[in-house]
């Protein structure tokens, strides 16, 4: 749906006005960067007597994220296997993620290549491999701490909703202190797993994004698998609340096809024009146990200070953002055994500035069940209803035009995710799109969608 509307952007050349912005960027960086620096050299060298319980292989997994990669005992590669618990043996391990999704409307023929004008008007394809390397650096005598690095290759077959691109993916340190009370990240990240939580039960492997939720990415976040600099801190506080906030370096403006050509490996640290995203968020979290069920608010704020062109004049200005509230709670517990599972009910709410985005508002209603029956824990099942209103400014200068348009889209969507075998999930969904595009008016679609993920 990226795609649906507007065209690729062109390389900008350095402004002198975005000097202050450029210094500010730096300071911010840099700044946060020295604190993590401190705080990682006051990391106290343990005695024997007060060293911590004997390391596991899942301390190697994803750390510090909103959501969460399936255990390595759930890989093709069996975590037990002389070559994980070699690697893990040196405080190591090495994960290959394997993705492909189809996507269909199954309402009309394909349309010829160039009319097509949403995802799945003609077939559409997505292929990526990513593989990643996490270290917990034990060698430096450090006490949860994770450093990791990984690189993937991404092809679509319509290039213009997914860039096609061979880079790096991640490459950063994390570390913990006061008990967990303080997390800091820092490097090169993808925050759509970072912040706000969409993924629909919380993984990578099941998890169902709600279906045009891009509003975070119009203003600038980095997003699988556009990486960008970030220097994340989270806080704990009591009773499971939090504060997040980070400073990343804005992914540029004209999207992701830009951002590909003019930092196709990923490791340009500030390309020109691109300046800095802030990002701020509070929430409360709380794990279902066998008194309490599960619940998570979050509520954040984001803003760009790269300029953007504004859809009514023209004009370059700074200042897009985009406010967001998100719920999830677990109605009722299917097994005593494991609390999480059961029946939950979420919301969602977005709004960014109709004068630099096409899609300005979105909202969402999800239902699902995590392990819908007893002999499949591992499964998701999930409806999700939303409806994204798009910027009266460009359907105003559209109509003006002489096109026709769609004003906003409301899709329900509804997915089952199989964990078909151990590392492997397939999902399988139906989508009905009212409003596919903002123009033209195409008829409403039936998506039919597929995908496997397969964890090595």
């Amino acid at each position: 749906m990226r795609g649906s509307y507007g065209g690729v952007g062109q390389a900008r050349p350095f402004e002198p006005a975005a000097k202050e912005d450029m210094k500010r960027w730096h300071y911010t960086t840099m700044g946060l960067m020295a604190v993590t620096i401190w705080l990682l050299s006051q990391t106290p060298c343990l005695s024997q007597s007060e060293l911590p319980p004997a390391p596991s292989i899942e301390d190697l997994n994803l750390r510090g994220a909103d959501a969460f990669m399936p255990l390595f005992d759930d890989s093709v590669i069996d975590s037990a296997s002389k070559f994980r618990r070699g690697m893990a043996d040196h405080g190591l391990a090495i994960r290959i993620i394997a993705g492909e999704q189809y996507t269909q409307n199954t309402l009309a023929s394909p349309v010829s290549a160039g009319a097509q004008v949403y995802v799945g008007q003609r077939p559409y394809a997505v292929t990526s491999l990513q593989i990643l390397l996490t270290s917990d650096l034990r060698q430096l005598h450090l006490h949860k701490t994770q450093f990791n690095a990984s690189g993937v290759w991404a092809w679509s077959s319509w290039n213009q909703a997914s860039p096609r691109t061979i880079q790096m993916s991640s490459a950063g340190i994390y570390k913990e202190f006061g008990e967990d009370r303080v997390e800091i990240k820092a490097g090169y990240n993808a925050n759509d797993l970072e912040f706000l939580g969409m993924q629909v039960g919380g993984s990578t492997a099941t998890a169902a994004q709600g279906v045009y939720a891009v509003l975070p990415f119009e203003v600038g976040l980095a997003y699988y698998p556009l990486v960008a600099p970030t220097v994340s801190l989270r806080l704990r506080g009591p009773l499971g609340t939090y504060l997040k906030t980070a400073a990343q370096r804005s992914i540029d403006p004209a999207g992701g096809l830009t951002e590909v050509a003019r930092n196709h490996t990923g490791f340009r640290f500030i390309p020109h024009g691109d300046r800095l995203l802030s990002i701020n968020e509070f929430g409360f979290r709380r794990e279902a146990s066998a008194t309490v069920p599960s619940m998570w608010f979050r509520a954040g704020y984001m803003r760009n200070s790269s300029k953007y062109s504004n859809l009514v004049d023209g004009q370059k200005q700074s200042g897009n953002y985009s406010a967001y509230v998100l719920m999830d709670y677990q109605l009722r517990k299917t097994a005593s055994q494991n609390p999480g599972h059961g029946l939950y009910v979420g919301g969602t709410a977005m709004t960014a500035p109709s004068q630099f985005n096409p899609y300005d508002r979105y909202y969402e209603a999800r239902l699902y069940q995590e392990a819908p029956f007893r002999k499949r824990p591992d499964d998701v099942v999930s409806i999700i209803a939303s409806h994204t209103g798009y910027s009266g400014d460009v359907t105003a200068a559209l109509v003006a035009q002489g096109h026709s348009v769609w004003r906003s889209s409301t899709t329900i969507t509804s997915t089952y995710s199989l964990h078909a075998a151990r590392g492997n999930y397939l999902g399988v969904g139906l989508s009905f799109i009212n409003g596919p595009a903002i123009t033209p008016r195409v008829p409403n679609a039936l998506n039919l969608g597929i995908s496997l993920t397969t964890f090595f």
